[in-house]
Order: structure tokens, then C-alpha cells, then sequence
């Protein structure tokens, strides 16, 4: 469907799908933005008062003096993450997962205290000065690299997502969670990693021809571990040493981590201090007891490492309510383990047209991506959804689609569309549809 009106507020911004949704361009860089802006008029509101030289009290007396680690204003303090752990009766009490508030943030980095934890026994206090990675198995020489030789190497800079494969889990469940964005997709964060390329270290100890895959092995208490394809090992992988600038944070794995870019946040070991280059997966307690599909034939899917390609509204969303009719910008993230992300389309009437949205730069592989729409709200009540597509082709699939084909008995790999009703009085909340 696509219609233009040339009155009113929507003067020269024209329409491309039912309920008001408006062409990307009013999203796009350079003049047409601003133009977009002027024809839908302004949203601003006057102040008289600070135009007459009225000033607030921070404006007559003088702030804080420095610190050593600048921490968020006592404002934005609600902007934390939620979390699950066990009983402290529990024989692991730190076993559980915190998540990233997704719909509270902006852009595509996520700061690293609000990144999500996944632990299996806690977050181990790791001195660095005793810390070691070895390297062995099926090599000419095993090497024993500390903090300090690691720093030595070249080091690279990407930024990635990483995304635990348990991640909307609740989207197999009968009934839609209640919450925020956070309660069904929280569990994936993006961030800028620094850190030397493992194949530096495996070229160093020499691969035998007969290994074809790795084991990685952390050192906190549950000795987590998993099986790696050496494929993988040699492509893209890193040791990460830094996050968004500084050190890595201990509970995303000081003194370092592996880092696999687009495959399961499990795989991404931390406190990582083994690897074992083998002939075959070692079919490691970590990965035969979890992280396994099961499909509705009673049968289980092993070894499904990269995430599919996915994408969420975060702006409006349950606890983003509206404020009345008008235009708002319609905002989220899209992503996929098979690269870019190539177009994200948007609905306002449960998939029945689609728009498409416009793509904030930049557009990275496996990383998050922020894509943005305007939409003019009349104020009835209506679906929201928006579809990725990634650069391989593959299309986000419907919750109907995914659930025909895997079941419901599943408990990782959830990338259904995410669907949000936006009622007559503002309320949004997270349904099926």
C-alpha cells in the first residue's frame, strides 16, 4: 500500500504502509531528515521562564569536582540490569543470568556495565599476574602464554555482539512474558573488542593435520567448556582482553575471553585458560546436558553454533508507553551470526504490509544493528512487528513458522518475530500474534 497526502502535518512525508507508517527517508542522512522533520511539525515545547534568564539551581553554584571513574548520572540510576540467580541455598549460588535493558539504551554499543552475564558458578577473582592460557593437544609445541606476552601480540578492534543461545527462550512458551524488552530478549549486548586473533597463537604452536577442532576451558569454579571448530578458531576468532576500551570486565571474563563472533555466547568462554586442539568435539558435560535443540520427534540438534538472524522494536515497547496520538519514531535492534544485516522491515497492522526501515550507520558483521521509522499514531489500537533480513538472504520467521517447524519443547535458537500491542490508551504490551 503506499499513498501520499499533501496536507496537514504530512506534508511531503509520504506514507508507505497501513497505520501511518512513513517512507525511511524521513530517517536517512543529510537535508532530507531536517526536511522530514519540518513537514510533520514541531514537537518542542517553549519555555518562557529560561528565555526571561530564569536559571535552575545547577546553573547558579558550582558542580562535583573530578573522580577516578566516571559513573552515569544519579538520574539515569532505573538504567540497570535485571537479573535471576539461585537460592542462596544452592550449591552455586552465583549460577544465573542479568540483562541488558535493551529498550533504555541508544546506538548500538552496549556500555560495559550493562552488558549481560550468563555464570555457571559465580564470577571467579582472577589475579592477572597468575593468570595462564595454554595451548595444546594435537600441536607441534604447547605454549604457555600470561596477560603480559598476550599483550605483545598485534591486537585487533571489531565490534560484535554476543548473544547467549538461550536468549528469548520465552518466546516457546504458551503465554507471552510480561516486562520489558529485557524479560524475553535481554540476553545479547553489543560491544567493541580488542584483543589478539587467535590464530596468531595457533600458528605459533603449530597445527597438526589431524585436528579439526578445539576445546576451550575456563577457569572459574563450574571449569566451563566447549567444543570449537577449528574452522571457526582460524577465521575469526579472539582472544579478547579488552571491552569498549578498558580491561574486560570480570564477570565478562578477566583477565580474557574467547570470542566467536555470531555463534552462541556460551561458546565464548571466559576466564579462558585451556585450549585443547582435538580430532573430533569432545562432547563436553556443557554441551550434551545443554545447549542441545530438542525437536518435537523426541531427537536433538548438537553443534547448532551460529545465531540466527533476529530483530526486536525496543522504542515503544511494554514500559515505553504512548502519549496520545501523533508522530513518534519507531526504533530497534537487528542482528545475525551470518553477518549483515541487510533490511528491516516494520508493521503496524500484525504483518499484514510492511515498510521498510532505515539502517543507522554503522552496519557491521554480527553486530548489532539500529534501525529507525517514523510513524504518525491515530491513536488505535494496533500490532507492531519488524522483520530482518540478513546478507546470506535468510528472513526472520514468524513465531507460527518457527514453532511448525522445531516445536515447543525447545529451549534456545528463538528468533521469531517479536510482536507488541499498542492499545487505544497508550499501554503496549508483548503478545502473540
Amino acid at each position: 500500500m503506499r499513498q501520499k497526502k499533501d496536507d496537514g502535518p504530512f506534508d511531503g512525508a509520504e506514507r508507505v504502509a497501513a497505520n501511518g507508517l512513513l517512507h525511511r527517508r524521513l530517517f536517512l542522512s543529510g537535508g532530507t531528515l531536517a526536511a522530514g522533520a519540518a513537514a510533520l511539525g514541531g514537537l518542542g515545547t517553549a519555555t518562557p521562564a529560561a528565555a526571561q534568564g530564569v536559571f535552575p539551581d545547577w546553573r547558579l553554584k558550582p558542580g562535583k569536582s573530578f573522580t577516578g571513574y566516571g559513573v552515569p548520572s544519579r538520574f539515569e540510576e532505573p538504567v540497570q540490569r535485571t537479573f535471576t540467580a539461585r537460592a542462596p541455598s544452592y550449591p552455586s549460588p552465583g549460577a544465573g543470568s542479568s540483562r541488558t535493558p535493551l529498550h533504555l539504551l541508544e546506538g548500538i554499543i552496549t556500555p560495559s556495565g550493562l552488558h549481560f552475564e550468563r555464570s555457571h558458578s559465580g564470577v571467579p577473582d582472577i589475579d592477572p599476574e597468575k593468570h595462564t592460557l595454554l595451548v595444546h593437544g594435537l600441536v607441534r609445541q604447547p605454549l604457555l602464554f600470561d596477560v603480559e606476552s598476550l599483550a605483545r601480540y598485534p591486537t585487533v578492534s571489531r565490534i560484535h555482539f554476543i548473544e547467549c543461545s538461550g536468549n528469548s527462550g520465552a518466546g516457546w512458551g504458551v503465554n507471552p512474558p510480561v516486562g520489558p524488552v529485557a524479560t524475553m530478549h535481554g540476553l545479547v549486548s553489543c560491544s567493541e573488542w580488542s584483543g589478539v586473533p587467535l590464530s596468531y597463537l595457533l600458528d605459533e604452536a603449530g597445527i597438526d593435520p589431524a585436528a579439526k577442532w578445539i576445546l576451550a576451558e575456563g577457569s572459574d569454579a563450574a571449569g566451563m567448556s566447549r567444543s570449537v571448530p577449528l574452522s571457526k578458531c582460524v577465521d575469526d576468532a579472539m582472544i579478547a582482553l579488552y571491552q569498549n576500551g578498558e580491561r574486560v570486565r570480570p564477570e565478562q571474563g578477566y583477565p580474557m575471553r574467547l570470542l566467536l563472533p555470531g555463534w552462541e555466547g556460551n561458546m565464548c568462554v571466559k576466564w579462558l585458560s585451556r585450549i585443547k586442539l582435538t580430532k573430533g568435539p569432545t562432547h563436553t558435560k556443557d554441551e550434551t546436558s545443554k545447549y542441545t535443540e530438542l525437536m518435537p520427534d523426541g531427537k536433538s540438534l548438537q553443534f547448532t553454533f551460529p545465531m540466527e538472524v533476529k530483530s526486536t522494536i525496543t522504542r515503544p515497547s511494554e514500559g515505553i508507553n504512548m502519549r496520545g496520538p501523533g508522530f513518534y519514531e519507531i526504533s530497534g535492534f537487528a542482528w545475525s551470526g551470518n553477518g549483515k544485516i541487510k533490511r528491516v522491515d516494520v508493521s503496524a497492522d500484525g504483518g499484514k504490509s510492511w515498510a521498510e526501515a532505515a539502517l543507522a550507520e554503522p552496519v557491521a558483521s554480527r553486530a548489532l544493528t539500529r534501525f529507525r521509522l517514523g510513524w504518525q499514531w491515530d491513536g488505535g489500537e494496533i500490532i507492531l512487528q519488524s522483520r530482518a533480513v540478513d546478507e546470506t538472504g535468510a528472513v526472520q520467521p514468524t513465531r507460527e513458522a518457527l514453532i511448525a517447524a522445531k516445536g515447543i519443547k525447545n529451549a534456545y535458537h528463538y528468533n521469531g518475530i517479536t510482536s507488541w500491542e499498542v492499545r487505544a490508551s497508550g499501554l503496549v504490551k508483548n503478545v502473540w500474534a
